[in-house]
């Protein structure tokens, strides 16, 4: 199994991003086109990209304001078995945002580009809490 793994540090305080990684208001700001959830432990999330790309997770893991982490339930085969989370870590001038993607079963093509979309998608997030810059959805990775 593989994992898709980044640290980016963003000058915000843990609560305001735990907002923007668990609320979908938020998370269309930065990720998918539409949204619908709530941040509790067994709760399903719908990120919605396109008709096609209509994907369904569960939240598996959750500390208000600490981590949340998704199971994929309903997506493409190679995001299926994953699971992501994001951690966050309280810094003198900052907090750390720890973002894991686990379970790639596959280094494949669809993994690699994940991978560079996870990051561009998190300079996306770390630029809306910073800055509210909001990338349209049609112009994000």
């Amino acid at each position: 199994m593989h994992t898709i793994s980044f640290d980016i540090k963003i000058q915000a305080d843990k609560e305001k991003i735990f907002q923007a990684v668990s609320l979908p208001e938020h998370l269309v700001n930065w990720w998918p086109l539409h949204c619908t959830g709530e941040p509790y432990l067994g709760a399903e999330y719908n990120f919605n990209f396109t008709d096609q790309y209509d994907w369904y997770a569960i939240v598996d893991e959750f500390n208000p304001a600490e981590k949340i982490g998704f199971k994929m339930t309903k997506s493409d085969p190679d995001w299926d078995p994953t699971r992501f989370t994001f951690a966050l870590e309280a810094d003198r001038d900052g907090t750390w945002l720890c973002f894991d993607h686990m379970a790639w079963p596959d280094r494949n093509r669809h993994f690699r580009y994940s991978s560079y979309c996870w990051a561009m998608l998190l300079q996306s997030l770390k630029e809306y809490l910073e800055d509210g810059k909001i990338i349209p959805f049609e112009k994000r990775s």
